[in-house]
C-alpha cells in the first residue's frame, strides 16, 4: 500500500512508497485512512530536525493530524464498520511512569513515550492503519469534512482545561482573552474560548488573505498591532507563535491575576533583551501565572471532539486551505500565501 515516509536524519528525503500493509500486531481494529493534516511538526521531520522510525525500520510513515473510518472491528471493541475515528497521537511508555499510568501521557515523566509519525511510530499518512480500542476516538458523523481538525483541536482543549484548573486556585472570573498567533491552533483556541462566552482577540501579522475574516465571523476582534500597543489587559492569554518577542509581551501584557498559557515552541539559540526582575516584579505582585503546554491525552481528544461539534461546520471548513491527494504531496508542502491549514486526502473520493 501507499505511505508517505521520510528517511529520519536524512534531510528532504520524503517520499511516496509501497510499504507492508498494517499487521494484527498493531492493533485490533483495521482503519482505512481519509485524511492527514500537514502542520510545522511535519516540515521539521523532513527537514531532519528529529523524528524517529519504529525500532528496526529505515523509515517512518509521517502524519499525525488524521481521520480515518473503520473498515474491521470486533464486536466487543465498542467499534463498527464504517465509525469516524481519530488515531491518539502520543502513546504511553512501556514502563510505564506513574503519569503514563494514569492516563495522562501527555504529562510523561521520562520521556519514553511514541508518537504515531513522529517518535518510533508509524503515523497516519498511509491507506490503512491498525490500532485497539484504546487507541483512537470515534467523532460524529457531521465531521467528515473537518474531522481532520480534531488533533491540533486537542492542544487547545488541553490549554483551556489547564487554564480553568489552574484559575480554580483562587477567584477566577475571566472575561478577556488574547491569542497570539492565527494559525490553526490559535484560531481553534479563539473558538473555544468564544465557545465559553469571553470576549476574544487574536493577534496576528497579516492584513490579508481568510484570517481576518475567520476571526471576525467567530465573533472575536483581529489586531494587527502588538498585545502591549492595543492596550489590551486579557485575563488570559494563550502564545501560539514561539516567537520569542510574541511570547514576552504575552507574558508581561496582561490584568491581574492573569493566567498565560505558552503552546507554541520556539527554536532555540533567539536571544531577546530581558529585564527580568521588572518580569519578575510584576508577576509576583499580580500573582501571574505563566505555564507550558504541549500534546493531549485522551479525554482531550473527547473535549476536542465535542467543541468540534458544536462549532459552525462552515467556519471550520474554512480553515482548510486547501486539499491535494496523497500523490500530489509535493504541492500540499509548497508555502502558499493565505494558507491555514492544508489537508492531503487519502482514502476520500
Amino acid at each position: 500500500m501507499k505511505a508517505l515516509t521520510v528517511t529520519p536524519g536524512s534531510k528532504d528525503s520524503l517520499e511516496l512508497n509501497e510499504v507492508d500493509p498494517p499487521g494484527p500486531a498493531e492493533g485490533s481494529i483495521l482503519v482505512d485512512a481519509l485524511s492527514i493534516g500537514l502542520c510545522g511538526t511535519d516540515r521539521e521531520i523532513i527537514n531532519a530536525e528529529y523524528g524517529s522510525a519504529p525500532e528496526g525500520k529505515d523509515l517512518l510513515v509521517i502524519g499525525h493530524e488524521n481521520l480515518g473510518r473503520v473498515r474491521e472491528a470486533a464486536d466487543d471493541s465498542g467499534f463498527a464498520p464504517g465509525d469516524l475515528v481519530v488515531g491518539i497521537v502520543r502513546r504511553p511508555d512501556p514502563v510505564p511512569c506513574a503519569a503514563c499510568a494514569a492516563g495522562e501521557w501527555d504529562m510523561c515523566l521520562n520521556g519514553k513515550y511514541t508518537e504515531h509519525g513522529i517518535a518510533s511510530l508509524d503515523g497516519f499518512g498511509r491507506e490503512q492503519w491498525r490500532g485497539n480500542p484504546e487507541d483512537m476516538v470515534r467523532i460524529d458523523a457531521s465531521l467528515e469534512e473537518v474531522g481532520v481538525l480534531l488533533e491540533p483541536t486537542t492542544i487547545v482543549a488541553k490549554a483551556w482545561e489547564q487554564i480553568e484548573r489552574i484559575g480554580s486556585r483562587a477567584y477566577f472570573d475571566p472575561k478577556v482573552v488574547a491569542v497570539t498567533g492565527a494559525g490553526p491552533v490559535g484560531l481553534l483556541a479563539a473558538l473555544l474560548g468564544v465557545q465559553r462566552g469571553h470576549e476574544v482577540h487574536v493577534y496576528d501579522l497579516v492584513t490579508g488573505g481568510p484570517k481576518p475574516a475567520l476571526v471576525k465571523d467567530l465573533g472575536a476582534t483581529f489586531h494587527t498591532d502588538s498585545l502591549p500597543d492595543s492596550g489590551l489587559e486579557p485575563d488570559i492569554v494563550i502564545e501560539c507563535t514561539g516567537v520569542p518577542s510574541v511570547i514576552l509581551d504575552a507574558i508581561a501584557n496582561n490584568g491581574k491575576n492573569a493566567i498565560t498559557c505558552l503552546t507554541g515552541v520556539s527554536s532555540r539559540g533567539q536571544q531577546t533583551p530581558l529585564d527580568v526582575g521588572a518580569m519578575n516584579r510584576t508577576a509576583v505582585l499580580e500573582n501571574d501565572v505563566v505555564f507550558g503546554s504541549v500534546n493531549a491525552n485522551r479525554r482531550h481528544y473527547e473535549q476536542a471532539a465535542e467543541a468540534l461539534a458544536q462549532a459552525d461546520a462552515d467556519w471550520l471548513a474554512r480553515l482548510i486551505s486547501r486539499r491535494h491527494r496523497l500523490e500530489d504531496y509535493a504541492a500540499a508542502f509548497e508555502h502558499r500565501d493565505g494558507d491555514v491549514k492544508v489537508v492531503l486526502d487519502i482514502g476520500r473520493s
